[in-house]
């Protein structure tokens, strides 16, 4: 009955643009996303490749490059002067704030004379994670996950144990190669026990190496027996089955365990005691690493279902080969970052330039409206009646400064004014920019396009501010939890590989705070800080984190305080005087006081009672005054 189907997905805000949803497949233009129609390419992930790389496109100033592959050579001449970057980076320096600490509850009351070895052990984990950070340069990675989160809707963060390094190394990677194998029945919220890493290797003809397509696996299975480095029949480097020596009656050789492995006797289960859970774990994370030929791949296969015997599995350096190795670990090392709080059921977050592309799109057509009516004002037209033409048969003429036109009896100039035009064209920009920014929730304020002297007072600031309060907070909310999963996983990596700092450390809750992302008071929080402890209603501690929330130089809270304390002298006096304790006067002010000798007992001779007197002279002897 010629019935249209419209589609309504995670990507279906892309449906106006006819290069993204052909209007006779319904699908991304085959010409324009070549990589999203791969034979390998699953089905559901053809229209979230193409989303990437149109967003990536608007991010690069080539939205006209791309449209160009489906409307011609017209669609080139649009301009585009960078809004959706500018957009994305801003955002981007918002939801990072002005900076990130990594916080272990707990930690932060160490040094107040009441610590426990809970709160020690916070504050080694703490230091620990810091000193990790800093190493691993944390700080540029979530630059970089931050960006493809906010302009593509996803980042994705690697981890994994370098043993070269001896530490815990973290990377990003782009969401287009990331395959999370959701089954139908599963809940797109919850974490997947297989996840792919997939893309295609161009042809080398100087190495004689053909298009390829390389995948990288991490899945969650039953621990099985150990295996070794060896190769087949046909010498590809695979991963073969450890078997023990033959018994001397006779016996087959058995599957050897890994170490620290324990069969059930029963069910044949084996099991595995984790530095990190309370009780065994039947579960361990496979590594593989295989490559295939482009031309292998024929038939009804995908990312999940590529042959194995067609598959070249890489070798590490230190000669693991990368065919379901055994990571020893119960989680997989990698961390999904979704830009937005994905809706039920759903796995994938939004881009911040969702809503707003098709303002984006008419910012490009004035954009170049604009450009072509400046031309026309900078170089206006003329028109020119009664001219006496010096040279005959010339009808062409051109326009330069100090030119002289010698006109006939009646003659006129007349010029072509599109100075009104481009004025107005002008106006239509601001508008439409305002509007983006609305629909983006950027208010002018944020992006630093309001005289600040114009803003009446600090309550209307705020004011104008709560779009952008909500927008941050809802995208910070949706990367809070996938954070504080990172950091476990960097603990978990430290105690897989056995790194001395970390021997005896149970893993701790840790969370990344992030800094302001608005210009804060710092006056004024100074002052409530300042009043709300000598008021007694605020602790040393909350006062100082305060501080550090409000952008002050504070890098560590508890060193802070302990610098307080230690100069702290009158309420030392104030504890001396409660508890006549020089032990916790010292432990208050950090130093060690030892305290004075009693003085001896003044005996004075002469008295009654006294030493020196005895029955014949009950007096003793004589005063000496």
């Amino acid at each position: 009955m010629g019935l249209k189907s419209v589609i309504v997905d995670a990507w279906s805000w892309l449906n106006y643009k006819p290069i993204y949803s052909d209007p006779t497949l319904g699908m991304p233009y085959r010409r324009a996303f070549p990589e999203a129609h791969a034979s390998w390419v699953p089905a559901a992930d053809e229209r979230r490749l193409a989303a990437y790389k149109l967003l990536a496109a608007y991010d690069n100033n080539q939205a006209a490059e791309l449209a160009e592959i489906r409307d011609g050579a017209t669609a080139r001449e649009r301009r585009e002067f960078g809004d959706p970057s500018m957009f994305i980076d801003t955002l981007v320096s918002k939801v990072l704030g002005e900076g990130q600490t990594i916080v272990v509850p707990g930690a932060e009351q160490t040094g107040t004379g009441d610590s426990t070895v809970d709160q020690a052990t916070a504050a080694r984990v703490q230091d620990l994670l810091r000193d990790w950070a800093t190493t691993e340069r944390l700080a540029m990675r979530m630059l970089q996950c931050e960006r493809k989160a906010v302009a593509l809707g996803d980042g994705v963060y690697r981890l994994a144990w370098d043993p070269a390094k001896q530490r815990v190394t973290v990377r990003v990677t782009d969401p287009g190669f990331y395959f999370p194998v959701l089954g139908e029945d599963a809940d797109g919220g919850e974490f997947p026990d297989r996840v792919h890493f997939a893309w295609e290797l161009p042809e080398d003809p100087k190495r004689g190496l053909k298009p390829r397509l390389r995948r990288i696996t991490y899945e969650l299975d039953w621990i099985r027996p150990a295996t070794a480095p060896g190769v087949d029949r046909t010498g590809r480097a695979v991963r073969a089955p450890l078997m023990s020596d033959p018994g001397e009656n006779g016996e087959p050789p058995a599957p050897l365990l890994g170490l620290g492995d324990t069969p059930d006797p029963d069910t044949g289960v084996i099991t595995r005691q984790y530095a990190w859970n309370d009780g065994p774990s039947a579960q361990t994370c496979y590594l593989t690493d295989a490559t295939w030929d482009l031309g292998d791949l024929k038939g009804p296969v995908d990312v999940d279902s590529l042959p194995l015997d067609k598959a070249r599995y890489a070798t590490r350096a230190d000669g693991e080969v990368l065919d379901r190795l055994d990571l020893y670990i119960d989680f997989l090392p990698v961390v999904h970052i979704p830009n937005t709080v994905p809706p039920a059921e759903e796995h994938w977050g939004q881009s911040s330039l969702a809503k707003a592309l098709q303002v984006f799109d008419d910012l490009q057509g004035t954009d170049t409206d604009s450009s072509r009516a400046s031309a026309t004002t900078g170089s206006p037209i003329l028109g020119l009646a009664g001219k006496r033409f010096e040279t005959s048969g010339k009808r062409e003429l051109s326009v330069s400064p100090g030119m002289v036109f010698e006109l006939g009896e009646g003659g006129r100039m007349d010029t072509l004014n599109t100075a009104p035009q481009l004025a107005e064209l002008r106006n239509q920009r601001h508008d439409l920019a305002d509007q983006a920014a609305n629909v983006v929730r950027l208010p002018p304020v944020s992006l630093g396009t309001v005289d600040p002297s114009k803003v009446p007072s600090g309550y209307a600031l705020a004011l104008s501010l709560g779009p952008l309060d909500s927008l941050i907070a809802g995208m910070r909310l949706a990367r809070a939890d996938k954070e504080a999963l990172l950091l476990k996983f960097v603990q978990r990596l430290n105690l897989a590989g056995q790194h001395p700092d970390w021997a005896g450390i149970t893993p701790l809750p840790a969370e990344l705070v992030r800094g302001p992302y608005t210009p804060t008071d710092r006056a004024a929080i100074l002052d409530q800080a300042v009043k709300g402890v000598e008021a007694g209603v605020l602790s040393l501690e909350t006062a100082v984190r305060m501080l550090a929330d409000a952008g002050y130089p504070v890098d560590d809270i508890d060193e802070e305080i302990k610098r307080i304390q230690s100069r702290a002298f009158a309420d030392a006096k104030d504890l001396a005087d409660a508890t006549g304790s020089s032990d916790a006067v010292g432990d208050f002010l950090g130093i060690d006081i030892t305290p004075d000798p009693e003085p001896p007992v003044v005996q004075l001779p002469g008295l009654p009672g006294q030493a020196g007197q005895t029955e014949d002279d009950p007096a003793g002897p004589p005063l000496p005054f």
